[in-house]
């Protein structure tokens, strides 16, 4: 028996005829004789009487008309209170300028639509304040890049982000064409990148090193949308993941893979310990990771693999 049953069952007996009920629900007349018959051959009697001029009640359809009226009384109540009690609180959630500029807006949205009485407050900082902040307590949870030495956090791994060459179509002409483009075909581009204390640049910095040669670095910036402003004026070129042009939509920037395997960066979410964790932090954890892979299964997030 279905709840829907009872309430097209007791809108049938209201209106006195099934033409007139199926109107008033939205639905086919053959579809709502079908459910009433459903109803009937379930509970093994004969609920309705059909007459010249519509439907009336049995005696069974008017005593189960009072119960079914009780039944669906009570679940709306029930609804009311699950509503009325619903998770509230506040949560604070920490991401990276890249990360950010993909993921912010649908997880928001995902929060308003499944916890509308939490509050999110967003931080966008690099992920090296960001772990610092989480250890603080200043966080609940963020999207960082690594996890070493934090043994006190809990930690999901979601995703892999590719790198690419992120270059101004003015460059172009800089770099070969046909292949893929490797560390010694952009050794002597101007690039702009975060400072040394990044993670991103200390992966660049390594990769190179194992190349036997060094980035040309020209200018260091530390913030993305001042970075990616340098890259849409044709001034130099930089390494970023795919999600660092998703702000800059409106630039007609060119995107090229490395063809280097090891310049992938992994995105994790970490967290407060979940005995830590307020209830709002748990749900927003979930979200967040749900949110995170979607994007992703969609092709939303410009050069990720998800774990």
């Amino acid at each position: 028996m279905e709840l829907r049953q009872l309430r097209y069952f007791l809108r049938v007996v209201e209106l006195g005829s099934m033409g007139k009920a199926a109107q008033d629900l939205g639905i086919v007349t053959s579809a709502l004789s079908q459910q009433i018959s459903r109803l009937e051959g379930e509970l093994s009697v004969r609920l309705l009487q059909r007459t010249s001029t519509g439907v009336v009640p049995t005696a069974a359809g008017l005593a189960f008309r009072q119960e079914a009226q009780l039944a669906l009384r009570h679940t709306d109540n029930a609804v009311l209170a699950a509503q009325a009690a619903r998770l509230s609180g506040q949560v604070t959630v920490g991401l990276a300028p890249t990360t950010g500029s993909v993921l912010a807006v649908p997880f928001l949205s995902a929060m308003k639509q499944r916890y509308p009485d939490v509050r999110v407050h967003l931080i966008e900082s690099l992920s090296g304040n960001l772990s610092q902040m989480l250890n603080r307590r200043q966080i609940d949870l963020g999207v960082v890049f690594h996890t070493a030495g934090h043994h006190s956090w809990s930690a999901q791994a979601i995703l892999d982000e590719r790198l690419f060459l992120i270059i101004h179509p003015n460059q172009r002409h800089l770099l070969p064409e046909g292949h893929s483009l490797t560390l010694g075909d952009i050794a002597n581009l101007p690039l702009v990148m975060p400072s040394a204390s990044h993670g991103l640049r200390a992966l660049l910095n390594a990769e190179f090193f194992r190349e036997g040669t060094e980035a040309n670095v020209v200018v260091e910036i530390d913030g993305l949308a001042l970075l990616m402003d340098v890259v849409c004026s044709g001034y130099a070129a930089t390494v970023q993941p795919g999600a660092a042009v998703v702000r800059n939509h409106n630039q007609r920037l060119v995107s090229l893979p490395l063809a280097h395997e090891t310049l992938k960066r992994r995105n994790l979410i970490a967290s407060l310990s979940d005995e830590e964790l307020a209830p709002a932090g748990l749900a927003a954890r979930i979200v967040l990771a749900d949110v995170m892979r979607s994007l992703v299964q969609q092709s939303r997030w410009p050069g990720a693999t998800l774990l």
